[in-house]
């Protein structure tokens, strides 16, 4: 059997700028991201740890590294799915995620399920 086939989640993002917590003045704009994973494999796995870089648009970059995710470490079986939301902060309007988790499947096989590159933005407002 392919190992593909076997461990393989899809990850899909959805972003929103909250002003309401955001202070363009003071260089903070606050950003949440929706992720919904997906256990496309044929074989059960959980998340053990996360790892993002952030990246401004001043091209600043920043790692974060943890476990779990939003306190939890989700097993997705074959076919099923988890959702979270989560959120960052930039110093710039615009800026850019990307990153992976970091898996372990039932047969003991630990695996990356990449969380493809996604944008940050602020509506622009003229002065």
């Amino acid at each position: 059997m392919n190992d593909n086939n076997r461990h393989q989640i899809d990850v899909e993002v959805e972003t929103q700028y909250l002003p309401e917590e955001s202070s363009p003045e003071e260089n903070r704009y606050v950003f949440a991201y929706t992720i919904t994973m997906h256990n496309i494999g044929t074989m059960p796995a959980r998340l053990l740890s996360r790892h993002w870089v952030i990246t401004d648009e001043d091209g600043v970059a920043k790692e974060v590294h943890g476990p779990g995710v939003v306190g939890e470490y989700p097993y997705l079986r074959p076919g099923e799915s988890f959702r979270y939301t989560s959120g960052t902060l930039l110093s710039t309007p615009v800026g850019s995620m990307r990153g992976s988790y970091q898996m372990v499947a039932d047969d003991g096989t630990t695996f990356e399920a990449q969380i493809p590159p996604f944008f940050l933005g602020a509506p622009r407002t003229l002065h």
